[in-house]
C-alpha cells in the first residue's frame, strides 16, 4: 500500500520477508502545519515546534525497530493471546419500565422521547 501526500514523503508500507518496510523519514521532512490542518487542530508555534520534535521522536523509533530481526516472529494483533471474556447469553429478569423511564427527561407511552434527526 502506497500512501501519497503533500508531506513529500511516500510511506510504503509492506512486507517482506515478515519485516515491516518504513522508509526514513527526517525531522524536516514533514509539515507539521500540514498535518495539524489533517487533524483539524490550532498549534501555537511553540506546539508545532514541540509537536515537531515529537514526531521526529516518534520516526527516530521506527528507525530502531526496523533494526530488529523478526525472522519466524509470526504476525499478531495483540502482543498477548486475548479471549472472548463475554459472559453466556442467558435470560434474566432486567428493569421494570417504570423504573428505566424514571430518569428520563422526555417520555410518551412507555417510551423515551428523544429529538428527531433524520429528516
Amino acid at each position: 500500500m502506497i500512501l501519497r501526500s503533500s508531506l513529500s514523503t511516500n510511506l510504503e508500507l509492506g512486507t517482506s520477508h515478515s519485516k515491516l518496510y518504513f522508509p526514513s523519514v527526517a525531522e524536516s521532512d514533514f509539515n507539521v502545519k500540514y498535518i495539524a490542518h489533517l487533524a483539524r487542530i490550532q498549534l501555537s508555534p511553540e506546539e508545532e515546534q514541540k509537536l515537531g520534535a515529537q514526531l521526529g521522536n516518534i520516526l527516530g523509533f521506527m528507525e530502531k525497530l526496523k533494526t530488529l530481526d523478526v525472522t519466524g516472529v509470526e504476525p499478531t494483533a495483540h502482543a498477548v493471546p486475548t479471549v472472548n471474556v463475554t459472559r453466556a447469553d442467558e435470560v434474566r429478569p432486567s428493569l421494570p419500565r417504570d423504573e428505566a423511564l424514571r430518569n428520563a427527561p422526555a417520555k410518551a407511552n412507555g417510551l423515551f422521547v428523544v429529538p428527531k434527526i433524520v429528516e
